[in-house]
């Protein structure tokens, strides 16, 4: 392998081991250094494919510390590939601190395609847009979660939860909007994977009756919002002054803060 890079941002398996690309195993192989958040972790993958090379921690607890030391490495004239235990690296994984002081360094830097929960979620879940909003894992405080909520409540929020929080998370956000559509899926690529689109309630009855096991990825459906008639005479406004239905909608979505989508279903 030619090095055209000197740091590797590389996906791993979110559960099923055998989804890995052939050129992760190949970058895994072949840099001088694997930064990982949990050696015992990554060690698995590694033994599974054969991978020899040396392994050093960086996650959340010490990345601070690990940024020199790292950028010495590189600078010495060797390689380094990062992962996170599972998925794609920096989605909601440690890296953001290195990946700036690498820029600053001008550090050659890539990022490998693969797996990622978000999209692996989404891929099984009919959407009427494309349009979704990753919020990461979501706030612990009952409040934060209802303002999240309220706030993205006309776009589809995209977000993780554990299995120790889920349920108390879907009543809080119940609690706000009784006719909420949700998707969950849970245990992705593995062998009890499980995908639900169903109102929130029926979602809530179905995991309290059964052992909660696996990280969930969740999605709340956008509420459609019924008090947009104001808006109708403004958008006629635009339209009289020539303006085609694309300005339109950013215009009104810019001022106005509503979701192009709805705005589309008023403009046709």
């Amino acid at each position: 392998m030619k090095r055209k890079f000197d740091f590797y941002i590389v996906p791993t398996p979110i559960g099923n081991i055998s989804d890995i690309t052939l050129r992760a195993i190949e970058v895994l192989k072949e840099v001088d250094i694997i930064a990982c958040e949990d050696s015992r972790v990554t060690q698995k993958l590694l033994n599974h494919y054969d991978i020899k090379t040396k392994c050093i921690s960086y996650h959340k607890y010490n990345e601070k510390e690990r940024v020199d030391s790292l950028i010495k490495i590189l600078n010495e004239g060797k390689t380094i590939a990062l992962v996170s235990d599972a998925g794609t690296p920096m989605i909601c994984d440690p890296g953001s601190i290195l990946l700036s002081e690498l820029k600053k360094n001008n550090i050659n830097i890539t990022a490998l395609p693969g797996a990622c929960a978000v999209t692996t979620f989404l891929s099984q879940i009919p959407r009427d847009t494309e349009e979704f909003k990753f919020i990461g894992f979501l706030p612990k405080s009952e409040k934060q979660i209802l303002d999240l909520y309220e706030e993205n409540k006309y776009t589809n929020m995209v977000f993780y939860e554990s299995p120790n929080r889920i349920l108390k998370t879907l009543k809080i956000i119940y609690s706000k909007n009784h006719n909420l559509k949700i998707a969950i899926g849970r245990e992705l690529s593995k062998m009890f994977e499980e995908i639900i689109v169903d109102d929130i309630l029926n979602v809530i009855n179905h995991f309290s009756n059964t052992e909660i096991k696996g990280e969930f990825v969740c999605m709340t459906f956008a509420q459609k919002n019924q008090e947009l008639s104001y808006l109708k005479d403004k958008i006629e406004k635009l339209k009289e002054q020539g303006f085609k239905p694309k300005e339109i909608s950013e215009i009104i979505s810019t001022l106005y803060e509503v979701n192009k989508n709805d705005i589309k279903e008023i403009l046709y």
